[in-house]
């Protein structure tokens, strides 16, 4: 099993979206990237922990691949709005994968750039190194589902 992480805005929709991909065992709503080891809701929208809204993907790499997961990140969201997705403002919804290890930096650089070109330069998707993630808490893991949304 591997874990890829993707920043796209805000968490809940991309979370059901992933976990419609063959392959992915789960996909679970945290935050990433920031400087507090113990982040809330409250302090990552307030911006002072620079976490974004991440999406854990936990993945059989026999059935999907890490670069098919990227793909599918850049086509789900506009990865040249900055800090933001849609009418969500703020730096905890910013465009950003952050990856677990070389391979994975790789294949996100490499990805970024044919996008970036389709996009004519303008993506401001960030790759960074996987920093502090945390789950969520319970009540934004599956929100939509549950208020019967999606």
């Amino acid at each position: 099993m591997k874990t890829a992480y993707f920043s796209l805005g805000c968490f809940w929709s991309p979370q059901l979206e992933f976990e419609k991909i063959k392959g992915v065992k789960k996909a679970e709503v945290g935050y990433c990237g920031g400087d507090d080891p113990n982040t809330t809701y409250e302090k990552v929208c307030s911006g002072s922990t620079n976490h974004a809204e991440t999406i854990k993907v936990d993945f059989d790499e026999n059935e999907v691949s890490y670069e098919e997961l990227v793909r599918f990140f850049f086509k789900i969201h506009d990865p040249t709005q900055l800090n933001r997705q849609g009418p969500d403002i703020g730096t905890q919804y910013r465009s950003e994968i952050f990856y677990k290890d070389e391979n994975q930096k790789r294949i996100a650089e490499k990805i970024k750039e044919e996008f970036n070109k389709k996009f004519n330069g303008k993506v401001v998707t960030n790759i960074s190194e996987e920093k502090l993630y945390q789950p969520a808490e319970d009540y934004h893991q599956y929100y939509l589902k549950r208020k019967g949304i999606l």
